[in-house]
């Protein structure tokens, strides 16, 4: 017995001795300053600590072996290192780098779902397109927003008007009218201006835009019942901004903007004006013009108040004012004739206020409120019509946010006013709708891996809804986060939706609102959708790449839509429904970065117990973009689309089309310079047939489903003064 328990005593001291320390200072891999905060565990062990305010880490109580050791903090790559234990030197004091993230594998705070919170953390799925994306799309296209949506995966740009370049956008297959465009949570374009929306708002004074794919109303009401994309404007920072961007293409196109921000102890403001102007361009010499004659100038000032560290407003103006000719190019340039006649004329005038103020109640639990109002004149003119109307409305919002360790919830309610006035003789198109809702949004994270967010909306319409039933609307809405490892995530969820019924989509904005008649009181009823969504993400460092691959599969449908019948809108007896798939992958590799993406859409219209394709949507999409960027230096890029035939509205189907674009991109402190080329294989509708039917002095245009502009070089520079 006596030996046994010498043996225990000499075993027992060998494990006193196998306990070893680990000493290790964590850096910043491109600025070479300490982080404090970094977490340090070795799994297999169960057992971690965390780096001290000068980045030292000390573990002990580490047994001989061969362990992983893993280092990780917010806002840079994780990192796995090997370590074998005894240590050789164990007097030395090792050293790791974090690499800092970029791009979109960023760390991502997002304002849609008003609890500014972490893009991984949240239950609902959100898009986000961060700084750098959009200096990117900022320099490809900086007169308005549309290349930087229609490049997005799940989302297509339709062009509206084949001389005027209106055009819309949208979300899984489903019509414009089921997607709502916001800028700072406040919605920014509807109705009557919506085929301009995307033509009239340029990047420059963006930080970040966010999507959100699927029913969305819950959130924000009736409309969102396809998506919604909210622009997020840039604030003052601690150091004052002033940016020029000054810009001309080859499609007599010129772009100039300039923005200004700048924060003092109480106060700040921002100051953002664009001007741009566009010459009538045909390409190849066609008879109507692709790129309308254009002058547009806009003006945003915004003042930001710091009352304490409890208080805190910003109130701002936008006006835009905007004339816009397209047509027959002859009739454009002042040059009529009997035989050419035809024009388009667009006329805009747009003032809104935007309002919002916050006061912080304590560290957890905050009160918002905030207010736009919209004034939206436009006049449309051809040469045997003219329509003009006037359109004033205004959203209102207050919210009560609490952020707790495990619930989050938002409560709040809203009033939106829509009031639309007709001039003579189509005074009779008017109308008056007032939406009042309260919602509740919960965000409730029980464990680590899991976490819930649910919301349920009322809303309630008036005045005389045009059928009782859309008087109060009941919205839930359900979408749950799996953290399934430290590589995989998915998202799974859905909710229902609405939209009350206007004159306002696009076969009417196609039409130029020519020959619509009202709707008819007490026989038109509110759309009505239920859509789902499911996601798998996997994230992971592999070598020296960063892979990020999401696959998301979607499902909507929309009972009784409204639909254009002999100019007269009614319900369909039946419904839409849209399904498929969206493949996102990104690798980083250094400089290197890699961006694949794949959209299949499959829309289905089953009216009257008849089943046929939707018009217009393409059913596959294919997207690759790979960049080379050295950080604040050089960025060069090539990009390619792929978009598949789509079934016209005349029964035909258009050709499917591959476009091409290049980008080159030289930084320094104080200014770019870059060029760009897009379409640069040149596909264009009217090099395959003619765009229109009938006399050139009355045509009546075909669906358009390609380009028209065929290749495009721009060319500019942007000036940082500081």
């Amino acid at each position: 017995m006596k030996y046994l328990l010498l043996l225990l005593a000499i075993l027992s001291c060998n494990c006193i001795y196998a306990q070893n320390t680990y000493k290790v200072i964590i850096k910043d891999d491109k600025t070479k300053q300490v982080l404090p905060q970094v977490s340090v565990s070795i799994p297999t062990l169960n057992i971690g600590t965390t780096a001290n305010a000068e980045g030292k880490i000390i573990l002990t109580n580490v047994p001989n072996g061969k362990f992983e050791l893993k280092f990780s903090l917010v806002g840079y790559l994780s990192q796995t290192k090997t370590v074998v234990f005894p240590l050789v030197n164990t007097g030395a004091e090792a050293e790791v780098y974090l690499e800092p993230e970029s791009g979109e594998l960023a760390e991502v705070m997002v304002q849609t779902t008003r609890t500014n919170q972490n893009l991984r953390d949240i239950p609902t799925r959100i898009e986000a397109l961060p700084q750098e994306e959009l200096d990117e799309k900022g320099t490809m296209r900086p007169g308005d927003i549309k290349m930087l949506l229609g490049e997005t995966t799940g989302i297509h740009v339709q062009q509206t008007s084949a001389v005027s370049s209106t055009s819309n956008f949208r979300i899984q297959g489903l019509d414009s009218r089921y997607t709502q465009l916001l800028q700072d949570g406040m919605p920014l374009y509807q109705g009557f201006s919506g085929g301009l929306s995307l033509m009239q708002v340029s990047p420059l004074n963006l930080k970040q835009v966010e999507f959100i794919k699927g029913s969305a109303s819950t959130l924000y009401g009736g409309g969102a019942i396809a998506g919604l994309v909210n622009l997020i404007s840039k604030t003052p920072q601690d150091k004052p901004e002033l940016t020029f961007l000054l810009n001309g293409n080859s499609a007599k196109g010129v772009d100039a903007s300039g923005y200004y921000a700048q924060k003092w102890q109480h106060v700040g403001t921002t100051i953002f004006a664009t001007y741009n102007y566009n010459g009538a361009y045909s390409p190849a010499n066609t008879d109507f013009i692709a790129v309308p004659k254009t002058n547009r100038v806009s003006i945003n000032p915004k003042l930001f108040f710091y009352f304490d560290d409890k208080n805190k407003a910003w109130v701002g103006v936008n006006a835009t004012y905007e004339n816009r000719l397209g047509g027959d190019m002859q009739v454009v340039n002042g040059n009529t004739d009997p035989l050419h006649q035809y024009f388009e004329r667009n006329k805009t005038y747009r003032f809104s206020t935007q309002l919002s103020f916050t006061h912080i109640i304590d560290s957890a639990s905050q009160f918002n409120v905030k207010n736009t109002i919209g004034y939206f004149d436009r006049g449309l003119a051809d040469p045997n019509y003219s329509f003009a109307a006037q359109q004033t409305s205004s959203y209102s919002e207050a919210n009560y946010v609490y952020n707790g360790k495990k619930a989050n919830w938002v409560i709040g309610a809203d009033a939106w006013t829509d009031y639309l006035t007709a001039q003579q003789p189509y005074a009779q198109l008017g109308y008056t709708l007032n939406t009042f809702g309260a919602f509740v949004q919960n965000t409730y994270k029980p464990t680590k891996w899991f976490s819930v967010e649910s919301g349920l909306r009322i809303d309630y319409n008036t005045p005389a809804p045009l059928n009782q039933r859309n008087g109060l609307i009941l919205l839930p809405r359900i979408n749950t986060l799996f953290k399934l490892n430290d590589h995989f995530t998915s998202r799974i969820g859905g909710g229902m939706g609405y939209k009350m019924p206007t004159i306002f989509n696009d076969e009417s904005e196609q039409h130029g609102y020519q020959y619509i008649q009202p709707l008819v009181t007490g026989q038109t009823n509110a759309e009505k959708s239920l859509g789902l969504n499911g996601d798998i993400n996997y994230r992971n460092v592999l070598g020296d790449a960063v892979v990020n691959v999401n696959q998301l599969f979607f499902y909507t449908r929309v009972n009784e839509p409204l639909i254009l019948i002999n100019n007269s809108f009614i319900n369909a007896q039946g419904y839409i429904n849209t399904k498929g798939t969206e493949t996102n992958i990104k690798i980083l590799m250094d400089e290197l970065g890699i961006y694949l993406g794949y959209t299949y859409t499959d829309t289905k219209q089953h009216f009257n117990n008849i089943v046929s394709a939707q018009t217009l949507t393409p059913k596959n999409r294919i997207s690759a973009d790979v960049t080379y960027e050295i950080e604040n230096s050089f960025r060069a890029g090539i990009e390619g689309f792929y978009t598949s035939p789509q079934l016209l509205s005349d029964g035909t189907t258009g050709r499917g089309y591959y476009t091409f674009g290049l980008l080159i991109q030289k930084m320094w402190k104080h200014f770019d310079l870059f060029v760009n080329g897009e379409n640069i294989t040149d596909q264009r509708q009217t090099r395959w047939g003619s765009i229109y039917n009938g006399p050139i002095s009355s045509p009546i245009f075909k669906d358009i489903y390609a380009p028209l502009d065929g290749v495009v070089i721009n060319a500019g520079i942007k000036i940082k003064v500081f």
